[in-house]
């Protein structure tokens, strides 16, 4: 019979301390955690500073500069504070020495239970399958924008320079396959610090180019109400493309559905793991916003009501063409990593539940050998893989970066950020119904579903525009 296997949070530090030594494990029995507020901070940072930061200038210029700004804050407001919550719930009761929650279905699970369990599993799941498309979406408009930049600047700006993005998210699609081998979050930790560090290299050079296109402009472009309604705008398109906007901004501050996965890399109490990931989310989100601030204002202001739906590959900027190629480079290498930080929880999911249904296969349990961080076995070479591949042939059928982006954030946005934080907090820390606090989580909860609901329609409205004249697999 073949051993069942090992839980997969754990690592070869205990291994290479001989297994069993108690001093090197946590009190679940798992390999001793040693995250920190920075480490979470860089999960955090890497996972939320992604390809959503390129449309922000997008849906600033649907929003215009009244409301865009306002809107940003708002859901920055909200996010933090619903994170704040779901903090809470990884552990069950007691706050230092409470039975663990490894995943957010498990937190679900023990707060609320029945159905709620496999709404949630379904609704979170198929999020992390949709990011893993649209960063493989961003990824390859990347990597082609910089051929185009050096087209563009060999052969002038009017040149067409056309080319398939097809081969770009193949490519995507093979390092994917290299780094899901890594086995879990724990050994990824410095892949998610090269990541945030190019989110800020990208994100910077998107800021110091639309300040110099301002300063060329001789002043801010860009309205009060955002983009006019006229000859190329309709009054209906301007109400979808503002609904859209708020799913872009949703999704550009995604994270809640990782969050709990990173709070169990924390170093154990104390402090205790919920004031530690508090902390983490307090810098993590401050640091998102103030650049998020930034880079959307200064691209509207830069562009106005022509900012494109990607700040660095819609072709705002040519020149320094030099410095475009660096940013879309770290915009590659970040998505490599937030494609990694995203897909472990699924990962995770899928390999637990097939080592708890085949408990004696040979297949599923048997480990290869380790090469770094690279722990291979057969089943996890061949699940990965075959995932990597799933999402790859997605993205080439659907290659529209900006309503991709809109409808994830939509439709994740009030079940993952806000519903089921909400739900959980008030069983955990047994809020009374019809208090004055359990009614003002309740109108928070109302108020995120009408705008979930609209941003949904507004995004589908542009998806469903875009496949009418787009053909599979044209790239």
């Amino acid at each position: 019979m073949v051993a069942k296997k090992a839980p997969f949070n754990e690592v070869s530090l205990v291994e290479a301390r001989g297994g069993d030594d108690a001093e090197w494990r946590d009190d679940d029995g798992r390999p001793r955690r040693t995250g920190t507020v920075w480490t979470a901070s860089a999960h955090i940072i890497t996972a939320v500073i992604g390809s959503g930061v390129l449309s922000l200038a997008w849906a600033i210029a649907q929003l215009g500069w009244a409301a865009g700004p306002a809107v940003m804050l708002l859901f920055a407001v909200v996010i933090y504070y619903t994170s704040t919550l779901l903090a809470e719930c990884y552990r069950s009761g007691d706050p230092v020495a409470g039975k663990r929650n490894y995943t957010y279905m498990d937190a679900v699970r023990a707060s609320l239970g029945g159905a709620k369990v496999t709404l949630c599993g379904a609704i979170q799941y198929a999020n992390l399958f949709g990011v893993a498309i649209g960063y493989t979406i961003a990824a390859s408009i990347s990597m082609l924008a910089i051929k185009r930049a050096d087209c563009f600047h060999a052969k002038g700006h009017r040149h067409a320079c056309r080319s398939s993005s097809n081969p770009y998210m193949i490519l995507f699609g093979v390092a994917e396959v290299v780094f899901s081998q890594i086995p879990d979050f724990d050994q990824i930790w410095w892949l998610s610090i090269v990541a945030a560090v190019m989110s800020f290299t990208y994100s910077t050079i998107g800021l110091v180019l639309g300040v110099m296109q301002t300063v060329a402009n001789g002043g801010f472009q860009g309205s009060l109400t955002g983009i006019s309604i006229g000859a190329s705008v309709t009054p209906t398109e301007k109400v979808w493309r503002s609904l859209q906007a708020f799913g872009n901004i949703a999704f550009a501050y995604s994270y809640s559905i990782i969050l709990i996965e990173i709070q169990d890399t924390i170093k154990a109490p104390p402090p205790s793991e919920a004031k530690v990931m508090k902390r983490a989310t307090m810098v993590s989100v401050a640091t998102t916003t103030v650049f998020y601030m930034l880079c959307g204002c200064m691209g509207y202001a830069a562009f106005g009501d022509a900012a494109p739906d990607n700040l660095l590959t819609g072709f705002g900027f040519y020149e320094p063409f030099w410095l475009l190629d660096i940013a879309n480079v770290a915009i590659v290498v970040h998505l490599v990593g937030a494609y990694q930080v995203f897909c472990q929880p699924l990962f995770a999911f899928v390999e637990k539940w097939a080592a708890a249904t085949w408990p004696d296969s040979a297949f599923i349990a048997r480990e290869l050998g380790r090469v770094g961080p690279f722990k291979l076995s057969a089943f996890r070479l061949a699940w990965r893989t075959a995932f990597v591949c799933l999402t790859t042939v997605v993205a080439m059928l659907l290659p529209f970066f900006g309503d991709v982006v809109g409808l994830l954030g939509a439709v994740s946005f009030w079940p993952l950020t806000v519903y089921f934080p909400i739900e959980m907090y008030v069983v955990q820390r047994g809020v009374r119904r019809g208090s004055t606090h359990w009614i003002c989580l309740q109108m928070l909860s109302a108020a995120c579903l009408v705008v979930s609901v609209a941003a949904a329609a507004g995004s589908i409205a542009d998806v469903i525009g875009a496949l009418k004249v787009y053909r599979p697999f044209s790239g």
